[in-house]
């Protein structure tokens, strides 16, 4: 295992970056002492040691949502190793869109499938 961390709480905007219709399809995750801002649009979840970089075939697993890593962002290993932060982007690319992201290949995950305790984890 890579990553092992446990959702905390959930910022009152986590979810906003969910619309497909406006070509959004992504959800943050910063560690549970996110300043106040950023915890506002954020899945929160405990600090945890990130043991190696997520890499492309990796599985990365939120709650019982499975997906498949196929693109990392240069900058989102060093980001979710120090802060507990990237951006979760669902629909696949062999390219991250943004330098902090980690794209997913798999069904967009949805608000009622996470709740406070699940786990967010990098195989």
């Amino acid at each position: 295992m890579k990553y092992s961390s446990e959702i905390t709480g959930f910022g009152p905007e986590a979810f906003e970056f969910l619309e497909p219709e406006l070509a959004l399809n992504f959800v943050i995750i910063f560690n549970e002492d996110a300043p106040p801002e950023l915890a506002e649009l954020a899945i929160l979840h405990t600090k945890a040691d990130l043991i190696a970089p997520p890499a492309k075939g990796d599985i990365l697993m939120i709650g019982e949502n499975v997906y498949t890593i196929t693109a990392v962002g240069d900058e989102a290993p060093q980001t979710l190793a120090e802060l507990g932060h990237c951006t979760l982007a669902f629909g696949g690319g062999d390219e991250a869109f943004r330098p902090g992201c980690i794209m997913l290949e798999g069904e967009m995950i949805k608000k009622d499938s996470l709740k406070v305790g699940d786990r967010i984890e990098i195989y």
